[in-house]
């Protein structure tokens, strides 16, 4: 089979184990255009993806000769909200500065309700989402558990809480050690009350500077998440489209946005707004 199209993030979804004690399973589609196709069928088979040479803005769908900000040309980069660096940095939204790039992007993102959480995908690490991505946010960074913490009523709120609580736990994933194998349990209540406890001070203070927001501590468990990976790679071979259009090889899995082929793995979500032809 062959399908070609613009390419975009995969689509994941949890599939919840019948016992509520055992990790969902995550199930992935692969998207080009409108068009999406059902990964899980072709675990074990050969894969190849080939790159027309061709990328269209998600934005604006003017061809371009380069992507931006995952997907964009250089003019929607320059003036589109969602690649602003606040976008990036949160706390650095600068909305009440008078200069944020659009209105209704500030309204239907930046002030919508975000949660702070806990995730372990190669360690242990804090990070922050809109409300209405969980658990797609998670599923995205392949972290096989996480728990929200807190829920803000800002982008910027959330963000200032994450770069609080980074100074005690890494807001990054490493992800050459996210291909390699599932990362070791983290016991994230414990892990929770032992932040909460630590800047208690802080987050009333926040609290107080942002004092016309919500700020509501959540009492949620903690949720786990099986990939569907028949083999991690020994070592790590990235591959790039820009260098080489065509690859292939046998899909032994997936996790977070990449492809785990037996020639090298593949970051599907870097590649938004290719041209890309599908072969199963």
């Amino acid at each position: 089979m062959e399908y070609q199209g613009i390419c975009h993030k995969m689509q994941a979804r949890i599939n919840p184990a019948s016992n509520a004690t055992l990790p969902s399973h995550v199930e992935y589609k692969f998207v080009l255009d409108q068009f999406n196709t059902d990964l899980m069928q072709c675990l074990g088979e050969k894969l190849q993806l080939e790159w027309t040479g061709r990328i269209f803005c998600v934005s604006c769908g003017n061809a371009t000769p380069k992507s931006y900000s995952q997907g964009h040309c250089f003019k929607c980069f320059k003036t589109k909200a969602e690649c602003d660096m606040c976008i990036l940095k949160p706390e650095t939204c600068h909305y009440h500065l008078g200069t944020c790039r659009e209105e209704s992007f500030a309204q239907q993102v930046c002030f919508q309700p975000h949660i702070v959480y806990l995730a372990n995908s190669s360690a242990l690490k804090v990070g922050i989402t809109r409300q209405v991505n969980m658990p797609t946010r998670w599923l995205d960074q392949g972290a096989t558990q996480a728990l929200p913490i807190l829920r803000v009523g800002s982008r910027r709120l959330s963000g200032q809480v994450e770069i609080l609580f980074a100074e005690m736990i890494a807001d990054k994933t490493n992800w050459r050690a996210l291909l390699k194998g599932e990362a070791d349990p983290v016991d994230l209540v414990e892990e929770k009350e032992q932040i909460l406890d630590q800047f208690h001070m802080e987050l009333a203070n926040l609290s107080n500077e942002y004092s016309e927001e919500e700020l509501v501590f959540l009492d949620d468990q903690a949720l786990e998440f099986q990939y569907p990976v028949q083999q991690y790679p020994q070592k790590i071979t990235s591959h790039n489209l820009d260098k080489t259009p065509v690859i292939e090889g046998k899909l032994q899995g997936i996790k977070g946005q990449y492809l785990l082929m037996d020639t090298g793995v593949i970051n599907i979500r870097k590649y938004t707004g290719y041209e890309i032809i599908l072969r199963m």
